[in-house]
């Protein structure tokens, strides 16, 4: 079975684009246009992973990582952001967000990066 990974941005060409990068390689991929939706889909569906942008509308991406961390969800989470740099520190405070990526992202980092994450042991 297809491991799930769900894509949460503002932007549709992003979420397109991750779309098609992630299913090309063979995952199934639900998506979100806000960090709201993206906890609705969070809460009500089981994924693999979670490929969050940072700055949302509604909610932003730190506060869905609080909401995942308090609900106790086990998903592991890519970061993407225009400002890497700058989420990079936040980040480390939560032990299942795997990398930051920042934007504009190379294809072949997000494939690379989302195949360590769901193919390492354990």
């Amino acid at each position: 079975m297809a491991k799930k990974i769900l894509v949460v941005d503002d932007q549709p060409g992003i979420r397109m684009l991750l779309t098609d990068i992630l299913e090309n390689e063979g995952y199934s991929v639900s998506t979100a246009n806000t960090g709201k939706q993206g906890l609705e889909e969070i809460n009500s569906r089981s994924y693999d992973l979670v490929i969050l942008d940072y700055k949302l509308p509604v909610i932003d991406g730190s506060q869905v990582l609080k909401e995942i961390e308090t609900g106790g969800i086990v998903l592991p989470a890519i970061l993407i952001s225009g400002l890497a740099e700058d989420i990079t520190k936040e980040a480390e405070n939560y032990s299942f967000v795997k990398n930051v990526l920042a934007k504009p992202f190379n294809v072949e980092d997000i494939s690379k990066t989302v195949k360590s994450i769901l193919e390492a042991p354990g």
